[in-house]
């Protein structure tokens, strides 16, 4: 690979990372004149929204935040015009980019969210049967636990077993420890909470009422 080449791949990864730096909430929060990190959590994905704002203002945010893992996996790859890298490793590394652009938003002081939607967004992009599978683990999670942070670092450490399990080659492989490790790291105040017992349960009291 020349040097040219090596230039464009640069800029391909760095388009992907500034198209992951659009966060949902935060782009939609400028729209009503609010900051979501400065509600609930702290945090700009879609679980905050949901519970500082509701569903009117999570709903659009998580399509953003998906959305945008779907271009940086399945349209990004395909403006590149040499044999070299494969579609699948350019999907592989346009996603992650993606990913660490919605956790470190250049456009937001490098305070985005923890990567959830745009993780499955990305997979939706080249991998939709994991993405499917990934949901699946995250519902049942959910409704076992209560735990949204939890449900989601299940989940996204689940889609390396489905990876495996389903033989999607080595990139969406590389795709998903790489993002599932990303997205558990980004969730360490989650794990701290649940630690001392402060961690809010979504659906909590859901067994009580089935008894």
């Amino acid at each position: 690979m020349n040097a040219g080449a090596i230039g464009g791949l640069v800029l391909l990864f760095l388009g992907a990372y500034l198209l992951g730096s659009l966060s949902g909430s935060l782009l939609l929060g400028r729209m009503f004149n609010l900051d979501i990190r400065k509600s609930g959590s702290g945090n700009a994905g879609g679980t905050n929204a949901l519970r500082a704002r509701g569903w009117r203002f999570a709903l659009p945010v998580v399509l953003i935040d998906v959305g945008k893992g779907v271009l940086a996996t399945g349209v990004l790859p395909l403006l590149w015009s040499q044999p070299l890298p494969s579609v699948s490793a350019l999907a592989a590394g346009c996603g992650f980019a993606s990913l660490m652009g919605h956790i470190y938003p250049v456009f937001f002081g490098f305070r985005g969210g923890k990567g959830a939607a745009t993780f499955v967004g990305g997979l939706l992009g080249f991998a939709p049967l994991i993405a499917a599978g990934l949901v699946v683990v995250w519902l049942c999670c959910l409704v076992l636990t209560g735990y949204v942070g939890l449900s989601t670092m299940v989940a996204s450490l689940a889609s390396v077993g489905l990876a495996i399990g389903l033989a999607a080659g080595p990139w969406v492989l590389s795709f998903c420890v790489a993002s599932s490790l990303a997205v558990v790291l980004a969730h360490q105040g989650n794990l701290r909470r649940m630690m001392a017992g402060q961690e809010p349960r979504i659906l909590a009291g859901v067994f009580r009422r089935w008894r």
